[in-house]
């Protein structure tokens, strides 16, 4: 599996080359769509991305836990965790980079 991640420079700096706006105005524009997708995020509503997936925030509530090392119970807090889910078709393309 690869080491390589893929950053919000990666981003911008792909932006830059596909549309030819300048590098700052390219970082401006995936700040600008990662803000609102965080934006949305915290108001609790869905992020679909057609072709990509589905970005959505999921309220967990409270629970008892175990500690696996002492067996100890442990108190779990409710929380707001963030979930993905992928479109059918990101998974087929990711089944298809495992093939190579």
């Amino acid at each position: 599996m690869s080491e390589k991640t893929l950053t919000r420079m990666d981003l911008s700096e792909a932006v830059f080359r596909e549309v030819g706006l300048s590098r700052n105005e390219s970082a401006q524009i995936v700040e600008s769509v990662l803000q609102h997708m965080s934006d949305a995020l915290v108001r609790g509503e869905q992020v679909k991305i057609s072709s990509f997936g589905t970005f959505s925030v999921r309220d967990k509530a409270a629970r008892i836990g175990r500690n696996p090392k002492t067996g100890e119970e442990v108190p779990i807090h409710p929380r707001r965790v963030l979930t993905f889910r992928p479109s059918h078709l990101m998974k087929e393309r990711v089944a298809a980079g495992n093939r190579k």
